[in-house]
């Protein structure tokens, strides 16, 4: 199949933008709990009233202290409340939210105040003011800056008691659904970001066509009321789109500005959300910290035949959706219930113990870690997009999930597989073009279509599977082309590894860097009685890398042996975002990570 369309579920939105959504709830329903707030370590609920409140009283600051309609005001801070009472506030009179993310140099920051041409920026913190206090005399535009930690929010608000509120409803009630609402930098793996122009009625699309068609996301239980706990960046379009959709379908958000574990999970159990949205790391850490206490507890062995257990019975419901099975055997149903107590219900326990879905996006997972999941009670909907399509383009279906794919595409949207494999977009959602660069916007749009850069295929059935980047093909010097990036997760599964780079363009063969993971080192030093080290110190290690060689070795197993790795090196420091060897949503920067290592590489092809 080379090109798959599914019908809109939902109709565009003819007039308004998304602030309107927030004063007709208040209208509605001014008592429906819409927002949690940590206060103190306490969740506090926030009604639809109050927030429509919030934002009004914010919207009239912003007014008085002088911003206006098409305003850009960057917004420079990790997930938290204020980012969401910011993003409403300014759309309600009409300005653009400019995310930036808040471990942005300042040469980054500098180039997206300044190709914005923002006129205010709102910080988090005094580090992120000194960021951009640093690059403010190339920013002419630049006239307003506020804290978050130092009260900005109150002081918008006081400055704003003697606007009256008729002025806000003016300026909302001009706002179209072509209007610009956001321009999200693209944190791209190579060259200088771009800005992703994206429309009211691009996110009012999407948002509303989500909450449509995967309604049993949206809709909670018996008895209990739709809630998500949002970790990721809202710097990234993934996490903008689940704020925006919360609000526009009244489920109760709250916001963690944490991702690991330690932070996490305690607010998971607090909060308690009934379905949450993350990348696969987060699913593969919350695997990888079950299967260590297990391991720690003596009970290696049960746990993994639940695992097991998990991925046949996920498997069997599977191929009965699609017609290819019956479903799970009396046999399979009994030991799948055994294992509910001693393993699944724990799993779920660590995300709040009232998940039963979660969307999953930003990187590939892996078809055996979503089968395990789904065995153990959480349907994990994986996805595919762009900054430049407003997040998802497809996704797997309730009902007919199928793992390792990315899904169909969602509702209103076609998919194309060029001649070359490049993966082809087209839908209401989809972008209109980057900020100031016609010459980029023209290579990407071409004729309708959204040209990804991603490789992919469709199957029978209509389902993406995403196989590489155009620019990530490797190319031995023998002409075997290589992508990288299924062999890299098959390594990566292994628990001691953390992350994985091949490398051989133009070399004899393909190699990889790698790096250990911390937790898993930790424990593996652990359960051997051997004390405990730092990961720099055992990059060396015999016993610890004939570990590693399995990984790799196991890996091999799924590939032709012109695309296997026949050499590695074990690094002793992490590829991170501070070393600028990741981008802000963690994709790897190939090119930065094989100059930095450059001897590194050069002697795998010396061995």
């Amino acid at each position: 199949m080379r090109e798959i369309t599914d019908p809109p579920v939902v109709t565009a939105a003819p007039v308004g933008g998304l602030a309107d959504s927030v004063f007709e709830h208040a209208r509605q329903d001014p008592d429906r709990v819409v927002l949690g707030r940590k206060s103190g370590g306490v969740w506090q609920d926030v009604t639809s009233a109050d927030l429509c409140a919030q934002v009004l009283a914010l919207a009239k600051g912003l007014l008085a202290q002088g911003i206006r309609f098409g305003d850009r005001v960057a917004i420079m801070a990790r997930t938290r409340y204020e980012w969401t009472l910011f993003d409403f506030a300014l759309w309600a009179v009409g300005a653009q939210p400019v995310p930036v993310y808040p471990t942005a140099s300042a040469d980054q920051v500098y180039w997206i105040l300044f190709d914005s041409g923002c006129t205010a920026a709102v910080v988090e913190d005094e580090n992120q003011a000194m960021t951009v206090g640093s690059v403010i005399e190339g920013l002419p535009r630049l006239r307003l800056l506020w804290q978050l930690d130092t009260g900005a929010v109150e002081e918008l608000v006081a400055d704003g008691q003697g606007m009256a509120e008729d002025v806000v409803h003016r300026h909302r009630s001009a706002v179209t659904p072509d209007a610009v609402a956001t321009v999200i930098y693209t944190s791209g793996t190579t060259g200088r970001p771009k800005g992703c122009v994206l429309t009211h009625a691009n996110l009012m699309y999407e948002a509303d066509t989500m909450a449509t068609r995967w309604e049993s996301v949206f809709r909670a239980g018996p008895g209990e009321r739709p809630s998500t706990l949002l970790f990721l960046p809202l710097a990234h379009v993934f996490g903008r789109m689940v704020e925006v959709a919360a609000i526009r379908s009244r489920v109760k958000l709250g916001h963690q500005p944490v991702m690991a574990a330690a932070e996490l999970l305690p607010d998971l159990a607090a909060f308690r959300p009934t379905f949450v949205l993350g990348v696969p790391h987060v699913f593969e850490k919350v695997f990888s910290a079950a299967r260590r206490k297990a391991e720690a507890e003596g009970r290696t062995g049960p746990f993994d035949r639940a695992v097991e257990a998990a991925v046949r019975y996920a498997e069997a419901r599977e191929q009965k959706a699609f017609g290819t099975g019956p479903g799970p055997s009396a046999a399979l149903r009994m030991e799948h219930q055994l294992f509910e107590k001693l393993v699944y219900g724990k799993v779920r326990a660590a995300l709040g113990g009232r998940v039963r879905h979660a969307m999953s996006g930003g990187s590939a997972m892996s078809r055996r870690l979503g089968l395990f999941f789904d065995g153990a009670g959480i349907t994990v909907f994986e996805g595919y997009g762009l900054t430049e399509s407003c997040a998802a383009a497809t996704a797997n279906p309730p009902g007919a999930t199928k793992y390792g794919t990315v899904g169909r595409p969602i509702p209103g949207t076609s998919v194309h597989i060029a001649d070359d494999g490049e993966v082809w977009l087209s839908g209401a959602h989809v972008f209109s073009g980057y900020l100031n660069d016609p010459a980029a916007s023209g290579a990407v749009l071409r004729g309708g279509w959204l040209a990804t850069g991603d490789l992919g295929r469709l199957d029978a059935d209509g389902y993406l599977t995403i196989t590489g980047r155009k620019k990530e093909i490797l190319v031995t010097s023998n002409g075997k082309s290589v992508s990288p990036t299924a062999l890299e997760e098959r390594v990566r599964a292994h628990p001691l590894v953390s992350q994985c780079v091949l490398v051989g363009n133009d070399r004899p063969f393909i190699a990889a860097l790698l790096t250990l993971d911390v937790e898993g080192v930790a424990h593996w030093l652990a359960m051997r009685g051997r004390p405990q080290l730092p990961v720099a110190e055992l990059v060396a290690d015999e016993e610890l890398t004939a570990e590693v060689r399995r990984a790799v070795v196991t890996a091999n197993t799924r590939v032709s042996q012109a695309e296997s790795i026949r050499s590695f090196q074990v690094l002793p420091e992490q590829f991170t975002e501070e070393r600028g060897m990741l981008t802000p949503s963690l994709k790897l920067k190939r090119r930065v990570i094989e100059a930095a290592y450059a001897q590194e590489v050069a002697a795998l092809y010396q061995r």
